[in-house]
Formats: C-alpha cells, structure tokens, sequence
C-alpha cells in the first residue's frame, strides 16, 4: 500500500488535497446554512428564504457535533489550502465555543427572542417574491415560530437578568403584534391573502409565545443569575486567543497599546506645534503641552458642519475628492461601477443615529449597493447640544475618515473582496482584516499627500490613532482589572484625548463587544509592520497598488498570511 502511494505523481496528490480541502469547505457552508438560515438570508443567499432555524436541542447537539468532526478534519495533515482551512478552523472553534462552552440555547433567552422577532419580516420584505409565495411562507413561519417558542422553553435553564429583561419586553411586544396587529397588517397594508391554516397557525404560535413568555416570567425569573458585565483575566484571554487566532495575551495586548497611547501623543504635541506656529505666527504658543493640543484640537472642532443638510453636501464632496485622489497617485485600482449612497442616518435609529454606520451589501446580494448613514441629531434640540455635537463630527475629521469609511477603506474593500473565488472569506471574515485595512488606510492616504496642506486632517488622524489605541487599552483594563466606567472616561478624555461624543460611547461598546474593540488597533499595527516589511524586502521594485490591490483581492483572511502571498507573487 505504502509502494502503491510513493507512486502516485505529485500533481495528482495536490490536486486530490486541493479537492479535499474544496469539498469540505462547501460541506461545511452547506450544512451551516442549514443551521443558520436566518443568518444565510442576510448575506444575501435568497433560497434561504424558504427555512428556518431549528434550536431544538437534537439540532444544536448535531450542529456541535459536526463541527467538532470537522475541526478533527482540519486537524489532519493533508491541506494544500491552508488560508481557508485556517479561516474554517478559527469559525470552527467559534461555533465549538458557543454551544458547548457558553451553552448559548440554555442560558440565552435573547438567541430565540431576536430569532422569532425577525421571523417575518424577511419575508414580507422579498421583493423577489410573489404575494402567494409570501402567503404561504408566512404560514410556515408561524409554525416554525410555535416550534422555536417550544425549543427555548425546553432548552433554557438558567440565564442573566439582563437577558431576562431584554427578553421579557422583546417578547412581549411579539406577543401584542401577533394578537392585535398582524392580521390587519397582512391584508390592508401588504395587501397579502391569508394561506387556508393561517387562523389556526397563528393560534398557535401565540399560545406558544405566551408560555415562553409565561415561563420567563416565572421560572426563569425565579432561577435568574446575576449579570456578568466583565468578562474577567482568563475568560478575557481564552476569547482574545480565539479572536486573533494568536497567542497575544491581555498583558501585551495592554502594553503595546498603552506605547501606542504614549507615542500618538507624542505625535500629538508635535503636530499642534507646527499648526499653532503657522496659524499664528505673531502669538507666543501656549506654555504647556496640554494647552498648545488643546488650542489645536479647538480649532479642528470650531470647523464643523452647521447642520444634516451641510453635513450631507460635504461628504458627497469628500467622496468624489477620494477617488480622484486615489486615481492620480496611483494608489489602488478603483472599482469600475461604484454601488454607493450616502444618505442621513434616520432618527428611528435611535443611538446608532447619532455616531452613523456603513450599511455593507451582503457578500450575495443580487443588488450590491452599500449606504453611508451619516450622523445626525435632530434640530430640534437646544442649539449648543447640536454645535457640540457637530464639533465632534468636525470637517477635518471628516476628510480623514472618508478614508476609512469609504476609499480604500470600508466600502472599497468589500466591494472587491465580494469578488473573489472564496465563499468562506465572505462567510466567515477574519475579524481584525476589516477595521484594520480600513484603519491602516488612513495613513497610507496621508503618507501619499492626502490634505498635505491641512495640518489640522492629520491630527484628526493622530485622535483616531489614539482613539483606536485607547479602545483597546480600555477593553483589557475592564474586564482585566475591573475599571469602572468613570475611570474610563477619565482616562478616554485626559490621557487619549477623545471627543466626549466619543468617550461617553465608549462603555457600553466595552461590554458588548470587547473583543471587536480591539480589531482597529490589532488590524492597523499588523498591516502597517507589513508594509513596511514589503517595502523593506523590494525596496525600489515596491508597487503601492500592487500591495493594496492583492490585499483586497485576497480577501478578509489572517494579516500574517500576506507574508507568504508576497513572497510567492510579484509586482512585475
């Protein structure tokens, strides 16, 4: 058997691992859409359409145990595509993670609260499909909600009380639209006929919701633990270990990133200097260095928008400047159909209305526009709060994070890694690759000549470098050492400088995603010792928009990965 294999040529083994490693990459993303369905259909896979999660505890044991013989899989050694096995081990791990080690379907009511929440709307919203299909779906869903409703009252055991609350009042307000509003909503607002079952299916998903609800409210509430806001040294590191995919500990993590702090401000200082010199060449400079930062920072805060509308003209501005930018500096190759808007964040976004967001095309959609939600804050309010708040939203700050969030940054990158041949880089993204590039970004614009003649864009930069750096600080100084809230913003605003906008934020992002706080700074510093290492290695052969171009090709994956791809490829 041995003499038999020796023989096999090469090219035939690679290609036997190459298909090996394929099939099991599309094993797994079929038998994840399965389970995730859901989730499927918001990435824009349209057939998902027609399912619906199943947590039953059969389900979830069968999920766990598929994973756990793929990561035995994974563990063999017979890989000749290593970038996407590495992607599938580390989503692997995370999937192991969730079910078995944080028992999420016993002691999470939110997991199926938020499920049945989105139950319908999904369908309701497809526009490619047609009314009776809709009915009919909408039928299915009832029953499959019943059956949700069931699986968490069977599966849960014991959870946080802030679950619990959040839980309870979701529920509740389920419980209301389908007793006194879907019905009515269905036929005169969708103009969608009702499927022959459809009064005894929404009986009895509404019996179902109220023993849920039922439940929680007795035994759940009985048998409640205490809210765990910090995650504490160990568990912290366990999850930053699985996050990075390295063995980057809470102490280094929080060294590295308190020398970022002290170098930024280093930086800071400098940078105020030479601006207060040139703005005021016939005024002495304030004594101390806090002053001289502070004088520049006011300055940089005092050129604001006035309102939305100038907000809105402002960026469509900075946006066309980008690209023309990127274009005649020969940076990176612009994608030839630009998919953008830029719109005014909605006040019925509540929190997220006030510090904006990039809503992504799904990695399959059909349709592929991406939206820049700008921030805004209602008129109404009293006129300082809105200069204040526009102050933190500052033009130089803008023509800064345009970079981030739209060219190279954000919106560029995953216009083009959307394109690419590896549906498990678009499932399943690194996590510090995408706040990283765009991050990293920032600098390269800069370093090319980006508002050159504006000292005040680069200490924006300088801000959000410490911002980044103080993000990640203060995410192990938490859960580590256990700070409070006020020693937060004391040290966000004192030592890192951040706009109070910013730094009030801060806390609850710090307990909600401790882990996603650290991608900015994480993912900046690896793809800036990168690019220093490509330019060390090529030195007069380094091509900028090669370097760019095959980092967004490649997709989201590990940064340390880029090593090999260079050092295999050229730009010649």
């Amino acid at each position: 058997m041995t003499s038999l294999f020796k023989k096999v040529p090469l090219i035939a083994l690679l290609f036997c691992t190459t298909i090996w490693s394929q099939n099991l990459s599309d094993t797994y993303i079929n038998e994840w859409k399965q389970f995730y369905p859901s989730k499927a259909l918001s990435d824009g896979i349209h057939a998902s359409v027609f399912q619906f999660e199943d947590f039953s505890e059969e389900n979830i044991l069968k999920w766990l145990n598929f994973n756990e013989q793929v990561l035995l899989d994974l563990s063999k050694e017979n890989s000749i595509n290593s970038i996407d096995e590495r992607l599938l081990r580390v989503q692997v791990q995370s999937e192991i993670d969730q079910w078995k080690k944080l028992s999420l379907h016993t002691s999470t009511l939110s997991l199926y609260v938020n499920t049945i929440k989105k139950a319908l709307d999904p369908v309701l919203n497809a526009d490619y499909l047609i009314k009776s299909e809709k009915s009919s779906l909408i039928c299915q869903r009832l029953v499959q909600v019943a059956k949700i409703s069931d699986a968490a009252k069977n599966n849960l055991k014991v959870v946080a009380e802030d679950d619990l609350e959040r839980g309870i009042n979701r529920l509740s307000s389920i419980v209301e639209l389908y007793k006194n509003d879907l019905s009515t909503t269905l036929e005169s607002e969708l103009s969608i006929s009702k499927c022959a079952n459809f009064k005894d299916n929404l009986a009895t998903a509404i019996n179902s919701l109220e023993i849920l609800l039922s439940f929680a409210n007795n035994e759940l509430s009985a048998n409640k633990k205490q809210s765990e806001t910090l995650l504490g040294r160990d568990e912290y590191a366990r999850q930053l270990k699985l996050y990075t995919d390295s063995d980057l500990t809470p102490e280094e993590l929080s060294k590295i990133a308190l020398e970022e702090i002290e170098t930024v401000r280093g930086l800071l200082g400098e940078v105020s200097k030479t601006y207060l010199k040139s703005a005021y060449p016939n005024s002495p400079l304030p004594e101390t260095y806090q002053q001289q930062i502070d004088k520049a920072l006011d300055d940089m805060e005092k050129d604001a928008p006035l309102n939305a509308a100038d907000y809105l003209q402002f960026w469509n501005q900075l946006s066309d400047a980008a690209i023309k930018f990127i274009e005649e500096n020969d940076i990176a190759t612009l994608p030839k159909l630009q998919t953008l808007r830029i719109i005014t964040a909605p006040e019925s976004a509540g929190p997220a209305a006030r510090i904006g967001w990039v809503a992504s095309a799904p990695p399959f959609s059909p349709n592929p526009v991406t939206t820049l939600n700008l921030p805004s804050i209602p008129e109404t309010l009293p006129k300082q709060e809105q200069i204040d708040f526009w102050a933190s939203f500052n033009r130089p700050f803008n023509r800064m994070i345009v970079i981030h969030e739209l060219f190279p940054g954000h919106y560029m990158q995953l216009k083009i890694s959307r394109e690419t041949a590896h549906p498990i880089r678009l499932l399943f993204p690194f996590g510090i690759y995408t706040e990283g590039w765009a991050t990293f970004t920032e600098k390269v614009l800069l370093d090319a000549g980006w508002e050159k003649e504006n000292p005040l864009t680069l200490l924006a930069h300088l801000r959000k470098r410490l911002e980044n750096a103080n993000r990640a600080y203060t995410s192990v100084q938490v859960h580590c050492n256990g700070w409070s809230q006020d020693q937060v913003l004391k040290f966000s605003e004192e030592t890192s400088l951040l706009a109070p906008q910013f730094a009030k934020s801060l806390w609850g992002r710090i307990t909600n995603s401790p882990m996603q706080l650290t991608s900015y700074f994480l993912g900046g510093k690896q793809f800036t010792e990168l690019l220093k290492s490509e330019k060390k290695r090529l030195r007069n052969a380094f091509d900028l928009k090669f370097f760019m171009d095959t980092i967004m090709k490649s997709g989201p994956i590990p940064i340390d990965e880029f090593y090999d791809i260079f050092a295999n490829t050229s730009p010649n």
